[in-house]
């Protein structure tokens, strides 16, 4: 399980004076999963080690080897939209451990 910061969106909340954008932020999942691995990895950690792993985290999950869950709600597209508030919490599924259960 990871947690990430979530941003809020202060141009949103500007552009539209709309304060539903401070409370809630709409991210890309694949957004959020290269922010977790960059969590994972620490700020010491190699440059082009955090370009592998960001690579193949969101080829893995293109593939449909695994889904990850963010804040209670699965997804399997890193194209997807999350919306998340404060904290995004994150946790990784393989796909055959879904259908065995």
């Amino acid at each position: 399980m990871l947690r990430v910061a979530v941003p809020i969106d202060v141009s949103a909340v500007s552009r539209t004076a709309s304060t539903a954008f401070a409370l809630a932020t709409p991210l890309r999942v694949g957004d959020l999963l290269t922010a977790a691995v960059i969590e994972a990895l620490g700020p010491r950690a190699p440059q082009d080690k955090r370009d592998r792993v960001v690579r193949n985290t969101l080829a893995g999950l293109t593939s449909g080897t695994y889904v990850v869950e963010i804040d209670g709600r699965v997804y399997d597209d890193p194209d997807d939209v999350a919306v998340c508030s404060g904290t995004a919490t994150l946790r990784f599924f393989l796909r055959r451990a879904l259908r065995a259960a």
